[in-house]
Protein backbone atom coordinates (compact mmCIF):
# COMPACT_ATOMS: atom_id res chain seq x y z
CA UNK A 1 0.00 0.00 0.00
CA UNK A 2 1.18 3.65 -0.96
CA UNK A 3 0.14 7.00 0.61
CA UNK A 4 -0.11 8.43 3.83
CA UNK A 5 -1.41 5.29 5.67
CA UNK A 6 1.76 3.35 4.24
CA UNK A 7 3.44 3.52 7.53
CA UNK A 8 1.07 3.17 10.00
CA UNK A 9 1.46 0.00 12.42
CA UNK A 10 -1.02 -2.56 12.42
CA UNK A 11 -3.95 -3.25 9.72
CA UNK A 12 -5.51 -1.21 7.46
CA UNK A 13 -9.19 -0.90 6.71
CA UNK A 14 -11.74 1.32 6.00
CA UNK A 15 -11.77 4.34 3.76
CA UNK A 16 -7.89 3.62 2.52
CA UNK A 17 -8.80 0.62 0.99
CA UNK A 18 -12.03 1.63 -0.93
CA UNK A 19 -10.38 2.40 -4.41
CA UNK A 20 -7.52 0.35 -4.38
CA UNK A 21 -9.16 -2.53 -3.27
CA UNK A 22 -12.21 -2.18 -5.92
CA UNK A 23 -9.67 -1.59 -8.63
CA UNK A 24 -8.04 -5.08 -7.69
CA UNK A 25 -11.38 -6.25 -7.73
CA UNK A 26 -12.21 -5.17 -11.03
CA UNK A 27 -9.05 -6.60 -12.59
CA UNK A 28 -9.63 -10.32 -10.65
CA UNK A 29 -13.13 -10.46 -12.39
CA UNK A 30 -11.74 -9.40 -15.88
CA UNK A 31 -9.29 -12.63 -15.05
CA UNK A 32 -12.01 -15.26 -13.93
CA UNK A 33 -15.61 -13.89 -14.78
CA UNK A 34 -18.07 -15.94 -13.03
CA UNK A 35 -16.69 -18.72 -12.37
CA UNK A 36 -16.31 -18.07 -8.63
CA UNK A 37 -18.06 -16.40 -5.85
CA UNK A 38 -15.78 -12.95 -5.34
CA UNK A 39 -16.74 -11.18 -2.02
CA UNK A 40 -15.94 -7.57 -2.64
CA UNK A 41 -14.16 -5.81 0.62
CA UNK A 42 -12.18 -2.65 1.65
CA UNK A 43 -14.07 0.20 2.58
CA UNK A 44 -17.73 -0.63 2.14
CA UNK A 45 -19.47 2.44 4.16
CA UNK A 46 -22.61 3.43 1.77
CA UNK A 47 -24.84 1.44 -1.03
CA UNK A 48 -22.62 3.58 -3.84
CA UNK A 49 -19.56 1.65 -2.19
CA UNK A 50 -21.28 -1.96 -2.33
CA UNK A 51 -23.09 -0.74 -5.95
CA UNK A 52 -19.07 -0.34 -7.05
CA UNK A 53 -18.32 -3.67 -5.71
CA UNK A 54 -20.84 -5.56 -7.55
CA UNK A 55 -20.32 -3.46 -10.93
CA UNK A 56 -16.49 -4.55 -10.39
CA UNK A 57 -17.55 -8.25 -9.95
CA UNK A 58 -18.06 -8.69 -6.42
CA UNK A 59 -21.60 -11.00 -6.01
CA UNK A 60 -21.41 -10.55 -2.34
CA UNK A 61 -20.01 -7.59 -0.24
CA UNK A 62 -18.69 -7.38 3.19
CA UNK A 63 -19.03 -5.16 5.70
CA UNK A 64 -17.04 -4.35 8.82
CA UNK A 65 -15.49 -0.86 9.53
CA UNK A 66 -18.85 0.51 8.21
CA UNK A 67 -20.51 -1.06 10.62
CA UNK A 68 -18.16 -0.06 13.70
CA UNK A 69 -19.02 3.26 13.32
CA UNK A 70 -22.45 3.23 11.12
CA UNK A 71 -23.89 0.70 13.68
CA UNK A 72 -26.19 -1.96 12.48
CA UNK A 73 -28.53 -0.03 10.60
CA UNK A 74 -25.98 0.80 7.61
CA UNK A 75 -27.27 -2.99 6.47
CA UNK A 76 -30.85 -1.95 6.04
CA UNK A 77 -29.20 1.98 4.55
CA UNK A 78 -27.37 -0.10 1.80
CA UNK A 79 -30.14 -2.02 0.72
CA UNK A 80 -32.62 0.65 0.43
CA UNK A 81 -29.74 2.60 -0.97
CA UNK A 82 -29.35 0.35 -3.59
CA UNK A 83 -32.56 -0.64 -4.39
CA UNK A 84 -33.49 3.30 -5.10
CA UNK A 85 -30.03 3.26 -7.16
CA UNK A 86 -31.50 0.19 -9.66
CA UNK A 87 -34.62 1.74 -10.25
CA UNK A 88 -32.64 5.01 -10.89
CA UNK A 89 -30.48 3.09 -13.50
CA UNK A 90 -33.74 0.81 -14.78
CA UNK A 91 -31.70 -2.23 -13.45
CA UNK A 92 -34.61 -5.34 -12.57
CA UNK A 93 -32.29 -7.51 -10.97
CA UNK A 94 -29.20 -6.57 -8.75
CA UNK A 95 -27.33 -9.86 -10.09
CA UNK A 96 -27.70 -7.90 -13.56
CA UNK A 97 -24.91 -5.15 -11.86
CA UNK A 98 -22.26 -8.19 -11.03
CA UNK A 99 -19.31 -7.20 -13.21
CA UNK A 100 -20.90 -4.64 -15.23
CA UNK A 101 -18.07 -2.72 -14.66
CA UNK A 102 -15.44 -4.93 -15.53
CA UNK A 103 -16.50 -6.01 -18.66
Amino acid sequence: MRGAAAGEKGGLSGPPLLAPSTALLREFYSEIGDVLPIIGVGGVASADDAFDKLAAGASLVQLYTGLVYQGPGLVGAILRGLAKRLAAEGVADVQDVVGAGAR
